[in-house]
């Protein structure tokens, strides 16, 4: 089977039971906006990021039996240093030290990653809802 042509990614959803809270932390940390998106039966907040990333944040289903995220897990997913071989969401920062700092400085646990022979900085982090996110001092070349 031949690779479909012309694929691009759409955007990536969380699912919150509380998802004001974890629109105010994408837009405060990494400066999403927030743009209108079509009526649901639940609650739902559309987030974009630059001309083409869009985050889709939906309330959680309460009738669900997932667990809501890494924080309800019983392994030790919890620790962000678990998280470069984790589920997370990269994005690429040109001010990485600066970001590092703000994250710190505002309580969040973060683990870095310092790769020499690649002279790639990285850290990892979780949002208010335990889900895993990663920032890069690397943009991707295409």
């Amino acid at each position: 089977m031949a690779a479909a042509k012309g694929i691009c990614l759409n955007h990536v959803s969380r699912e919150s039971s509380d998802i004001k809270r974890l629109a105010q932390f994408y837009i405060e940390t990494f400066g999403f906006e927030q743009v209108e998106n079509p009526k649901f039966d639940f609650d739902v907040i559309w987030l974009k990021l630059g001309s083409s990333f869009y985050l889709h944040l939906i309330e959680r289903d309460p009738n669900t039996r997932l667990p809501e995220g890494p924080w309800s897990a019983t392994s030790a997913v919890q620790d962000p240093k678990n998280l470069p071989r984790g589920h997370h969401i990269c994005f690429y920062v040109p001010n990485f030290d600066t970001f590092v700092q703000n994250l710190k400085e505002k309580g969040i646990n973060v683990h870095e990653v310092s790769r020499q022979d690649r002279k790639l900085n990285q850290a990892f982090f979780f949002d208010p809802d335990g889900n895993g996110v990663e920032v890069t001092d690397q943009c991707p070349v295409l």
